[in-house]
């Protein structure tokens, strides 16, 4: 089925051969007539199947078959790499109308974000926090709103921007069109839909979950301190030449993007402490084959739109089915050929069984040939500020506590047993205790109170009466 059997605007489809794209995909095909038809929608395919065009092209027809002033149509997004990806999306297949888009995300000046509400975008793209942020005082610019897509919405509904969506709802007019796009869509999630859609024509495309059929996938199952070794091992081999690696956390990351720029492998890494500008500059980066590999962590599993990633590796397995579909789905893209490698140690196993249970699919383990399982892992380091274990019979002073005071005046303190040490000024300058007039110690008890004894707990620890 071509595009123009779909009923698209002529500017529009002039774009979409421009841009390469011959046949819609079954997503396309199915959701675009619904859209135009002005229904209410929840598009549910698997990641990499075309479902930004799916609602950017109807939308785009529609918008320029009618005139209007103000933001017509607000598509929300869970991250900022999404929102970018969409963006770029919108402008390549409006290339030939008079269509404005703006986007608004974290991370950046407010200003320029603020400026395009004012004057009124065709389009916006923008993440809900930041929305949610800079919209106050400006509810009118929303009164012309006829399109509001959530995409990504079982991603955002379960990273809780559940309140933020609603308040934005809120704000809208009441009679608009509303498309929930996804690549999965829980059954507990998609009750939520009731509240903001009306009627609603449901496709889906292909099994709720499952992973694109045009990637790869296997498991090497490998001790937790020799991932880093089977990483580099694995990227010897020039068939991964555009890797896209999955860590569980932020530092593990940079760890990784540091170790593999070490051995001489071009790295960059995208994740929630990397500015914007950093984040942006890394995925062009990678994009341009200017690095061999990205390294990220889930923020960026459902933003990352880039074609040709050769190799996804799950450094880290995830825990949740969803996200090991939208990592893996980052290759294999609109019919490309892609493969998923996911290191699994021994707690990771019932993580992979429950996955395997929930596609209904195995997946292949695998050895590295050449490779050496049997390196010891490296000795773990001792704390360098640690005390050699108490001999029978001793008693210890407390370890001075740099949280309060001078610890130099507190340890003299705690060792004289109350008395000032002449090394320090002697008794008659001011300290925690003077000393008595008769030349005595005064009696300190635990409170600070003068004239009462210590308690047992203090004789024990070496500062109270001997």
């Amino acid at each position: 089925m071509p595009f123009r059997s779909l009923g698209l605007d002529a500017a529009i489809l002039k774009a979409v051969q421009e841009t390469g794209y011959t046949e819609p995909t079954p997503i396309q095909s199915a959701a675009i007539p619904f859209v135009l038809k002005r229904r209410d929608l929840i598009g549910i395919a698997q990641t990499g199947t075309g479902k930004t065009a799916a609602f950017t092209l109807p939308i785009l027809s529609l918008l320029a078959s009618t005139h209007s002033k103000g933001i017509r149509a607000l598509v929300i997004a869970p991250t900022r790499e999404l929102v970018v990806q969409i963006e770029e999306n919108v402008r390549a297949y409006a290339k030939h109308l008079p269509v404005t888009v703006a986007t608004i995300f974290g991370g950046v000046s407010e200003k320029p974000q603020i400026k395009a509400l004012e004057h009124g975008a065709d389009i916006v793209v923008a993440t809900p926090g930041r929305l949610l942020d800079i919209i106050r005082g400006r509810e009118k610019a929303f009164a012309n709103i006829e399109f509001l897509v959530l995409d990504e919405a079982d991603r955002m509904l379960d990273m809780g921007f559940v309140p933020a969506i609603r308040q934005i709802v809120k704000l809208l007019p009441r009679k608009r069109q509303t498309l929930f796009f996804s690549a999965t869509l829980s059954r507990e999630i998609e009750k939520l839909t009731g509240e903001f859609l009306q009627e609603p024509e449901t496709v889906e495309i292909g099994r709720r979950s499952n992973p694109a059929d045009t990637v790869t996938q296997s498991v090497y199952e490998i001790p937790q301190h020799l991932k880093p070794s089977l990483l580099l091992h694995l990227l010897q081999n020039g068939a991964l030449n555009m890797v896209l690696v999955f860590t569980r956390t932020k530092h593990g990351a940079d760890r990784i993007a540091r170790r593999l720029e070490q051995a001489g492998i071009s790295t960059g890494a995208i994740h929630s402490n990397r500015s914007q500008n950093q984040r942006l500059r890394a995925l062009n980066e990678f994009r341009e084959g200017k690095i061999r590999v990205l390294v990220a962590t889930d923020i960026a599993a459902r933003g990352i739109d880039v074609d040709g990633i050769s190799h996804v590796v799950n450094y880290d397995f995830p825990p949740h089915h969803e996200d090991y579909v939208h990592r893996i789905g980052r290759t294999g893209r609109a019919k490309a050929v892609g493969e998923a490698i996911s290191f699994v140690s021994k707690e990771d196993e019932d993580a992979v069984r429950a996955l395997e249970r929930f596609t209904r699919r195995g997946i292949p383990r695998h050895k590295a040939e050449g490779f050496d399982y049997t390196q010891p892992a490296p000795p773990k380091e001792r704390g360098g500020d640690r005390r050699p274990p108490r001999r029978a019979g001793e008693v210890r002073a407390p370890r001075p506590d740099f949280r309060r005071g001078n610890s130099q005046e507190r340890t003299s303190h705690e060792v004289h047993g109350g008395q000032k040490s002449q090394s320090q000024g002697g008794g008659g300058q001011r300290s925690r205790s003077r000393g008595r007039s008769d030349g005595k110690p005064r009696e300190i008890s635990m409170s600070g109170e003068p004239g009462k004894k210590k308690s047992g707990i203090g004789r024990f620890l070496g500062f109270g009466r001997r």
